[in-house]
């Protein structure tokens, strides 16, 4: 067996609610002049009240907010920042790209890393890796960093104020681990691959169980476990059972639609699960089987339910021609893409076929296109 390095989990989880307030004095111990990183205005009050609370307990922060997604420019400056003002850790707070951008930052300057995620929306705040983008979006890379972060804080009164549109993008984000994984990790001998398989379909099923319940109601335990599902147990997926594990053609259709302009931009989840059914729909029309396209009325019907985009103008693309819509599956079939993991060839043209198969809403979904 070849050898193989695995950054499995943070080294210190803690959740449930009131888990901020309980992780203060780990955080004290991990950092005394930590670099705060957020973006979303709808949180700066919170990042403002975790500077206050530090405070109480002697440790003087320093607050910075990103001005794009997960991108180079931010990264430099926080960066500069960071070692201007001496910090000696990073707590990022907000959705997958802040949390990205602080694993990143933390990585690059080897200093400890704390991750608060703000929403359920994508396993950001667990993994060992980072997604960098443009200034104005498009994905770029993956990075992948030494470590999983020193402490992740996942505190369910903090997350439960989030918007339902970001648990739903986390449950798309979640139950792609297993229609990827799967995919992919047939052949595999590896007991940690299949061991990983297994763990994205059990997360499946209590996502398809407990999802719609979740969605509707924050304070029910459906919330509890499907939240912790897509924001915790993802990334362990993910973490044990690695780059196998996390991608087939789901997440590099996503990073070609990033590729397009927007009326208004879809969340990661939102885009990995459009590029779910894509898959799905090249998998029916290069198989035998009947698996895929009763996996596709499966997922149609559970997107449904939870408000999530069925077809290519429900992710609101801004007056994309044929031709950018090319250019965007050019991209997620590059030579280096992990949508060749598939088990079957494909091409940007084939690419180009199945997301014209999805142009308009299918006709049993019942879903109302919301982008609040």
């Amino acid at each position: 067996m070849s050898i193989n390095n695995h950054s499995i989990s943070p080294s210190k989880v803690v959740r449930g609610d009131g888990a901020w307030f309980k992780s203060l004095e780990l955080i004290t111990k991990l950092c005394k002049r930590p670099l705060i990183i957020g973006r979303s205005s709808s949180t700066k009050e919170i990042r403002t009240s975790f500077e206050k609370d530090l405070l109480l307990k002697g440790i003087k922060s320093i607050s910075i907010e990103l001005n794009h997604d997960c991108c180079e420019l931010d990264i430099q400056k926080a960066c500069l920042i960071s070692k201007n003002n001496n910090c000696d850790g990073i707590i990022a707070a907000g959705g997958g790209k802040v949390l990205d951008a602080g694993k990143l930052i933390a990585d690059l300057l080897s200093i400890n890393c704390i991750t608060v995620p703000l929403s359920a929306s994508t396993c950001a705040g667990w993994t060992a890796l980072s997604n960098i983008y443009t200034p104005d979006g498009k994905f770029v890379k993956d990075i992948t960093l030494k470590t999983c972060p020193n402490l992740l804080i996942f505190d369910h009164t903090i997350v439960r104020a989030a918007p339902p549109r970001t648990l739903a993008s986390g449950m798309a984000d979640a139950v792609a681990k297993w229609y990827e994984s799967s995919l992919t990790s047939t052949t595999s001998s590896d007991g940690f691959v299949q061991q990983a398989v297994q763990m994205a379909r059990v997360l499946r099923d209590q996502l398809f169980l407990n999802g719609y319940k979740a969605f509707l109601d924050p304070l029910s335990n459906s919330w509890e476990t499907v939240a912790e599902g897509c924001a915790l147990t993802a990334g362990m997926i993910g973490g044990l059972g690695g780059a196998r594990c996390r991608t087939a053609a789901a997440h590099p259709i996503h990073n070609g639609l990033t590729q397009l302009s927007y009326t208004n931009k879809p969340l990661h989840g939102e885009l990995v699960g459009f590029g779910l059914l894509v898959q799905l729909h090249l998998e029916e029309r290069n198989s035998n089987s009947q698996l895929p396209k009763q996996a596709k009325s499966q997922l149609i019907d559970f997107f449904s339910k939870i408000n999530l985009p069925l077809s290519f103008e429900s992710i609101c693309p801004r007056n994309s021609t044929a031709n950018e819509i090319h250019k965007a599956c050019k991209f997620a079939c590059n030579a280096n893409s992990d949508i060749h993991q598939l088990p079957f060839p494909i091409n940007e043209n084939d690419l180009f076929e199945a997301i014209q198969s999805f142009q308009s809403l299918p006709p049993r979904s019942k879903i109302i296109i919301n982008n609040t």
